[in-house]
């Protein structure tokens, strides 16, 4: 219990959050596996009061708005009972370098252990791994989690951080490694110390399409070639980076310009059916399974798609927008 648990504070109801992460747990304990639910067994072991049971209720509320990991520190936004969402981090002593190299070795020893973490999985025995190096995987006490919210509240944590903490067990089940940037060491970075390829086991520059009946070991697209494309000498198509950033960064530096064709012909946007035209590719994917939000993602991008492919066209064409 914070030592300020004891003072009356009124109740205060938070203004329902738009498009939150909602828990997927709706009743019960959270975390699905068990490092998920090791993670918040730690933090309940610390006897912290009413503050976590009112920041799991906000987590299934959906109040937490955004949360991101990064080598040490977690920050997230979470909307309170006040229009400005409160900006909370949580920081956690990262290792040193030779901290991670001893523990490296120690995993190296053990090649079924390092099997199990490439393929996503966690395995019980990596506590006793670090805890031969001399250190703690999880947090052993609660002053080993520095903490921080923007609201009025003294009591930490506070149950906006609380909150965090709910969100972060179920991040930890979908991605274990996350565990171990909260520690201050990456995927990559872990994986060069195992001495493990990336984790797709490709080049880190290429992929290779599926191998299946009639696959032919290079990328397939959702088109037919033309006649003569069919008799002239087969061309290997250069498949996408498996880094997305690797992606986004040669468009940034102009090195992929030129290679998605952009076409003059303004599609008719003046009726319904045509509208849809507008979002084609986000209706292909459909929604999707890991959106967290009280409504469908695909709904609430549509009218966005519209208004962007609207004001595009209007650019391109040098007509009104409202002529689309």
């Amino acid at each position: 219990m914070g030592r300020w648990d004891f003072f009356d504070y009124p109740p205060s109801r938070p203004i329902p959050a738009r498009g939150g992460i909602k828990a997927q747990s709706r009743r019960g304990a959270f975390g699905a596996n068990w490092w998920g639910k090791r993670w918040i067994a730690v933090l309940e072991g610390f006897h912290l009061g009413a503050r976590l049971s009112r920041g799991k209720s906000y987590a299934r509320q959906g109040q937490v708005l955004s949360v991101a990991v990064n080598q040490g520190v977690v920050t997230a936004r979470v909307q309170g009972s006040r229009k400005t969402p409160y900006l909370i981090k949580i920081g956690l002593r990262s290792f040193t370098p030779a901290d991670w190299k001893k523990v490296a070795r120690l995993l190296t020893a053990q090649p079924f252990l390092v099997a199990k973490m490439l393929a996503g999985e966690l395995p019980g025995e990596i506590e006793q791994v670090f805890t031969t190096a001399g250190l703690s995987l999880f947090p052993e006490h609660y002053e080993d989690l520095k903490t921080s919210c923007s609201c009025p509240d003294w009591s930490n944590p506070c149950k906006h951080i609380a909150a965090v903490y709910y969100i972060l067990s179920e991040n930890f089940d979908q991605d274990p490694f996350l565990i171990f940037k909260l520690r201050g060491q990456d995927r990559q970075e872990l994986c060069e110390l195992l001495g493990a390829p990336p984790a797709s086991g490709a080049d880190p520059a290429t992929v290779s399409s599926p191998q299946g009946p009639g696959a032919s070991g290079t990328a397939s697209y959702p088109f037919e070639p033309d006649e003569q494309a069919e008799h002239s000498q087969p061309v290997a198509k250069e498949p996408l980076p498996v880094d997305p950033g690797v992606f986004w960064k040669g468009i940034q530096q102009g090195t992929l310009a030129g290679t998605l064709p952009v076409s003059g012909m303004a599609p008719a946007l003046t009726t319904k059916g045509h509208e849809e035209a507008a979002a084609a590719l986000l209706r292909r994917l459909g929604n999707f399974p890991f959106w967290q939000g009280s409504g469908q993602l695909l709904e609430l991008l549509e009218p966005i798609y519209r208004q962007v492919a609207q004001s595009g066209l209007a650019l391109m064409t040098g007509k009104d927008k409202e002529q689309y």
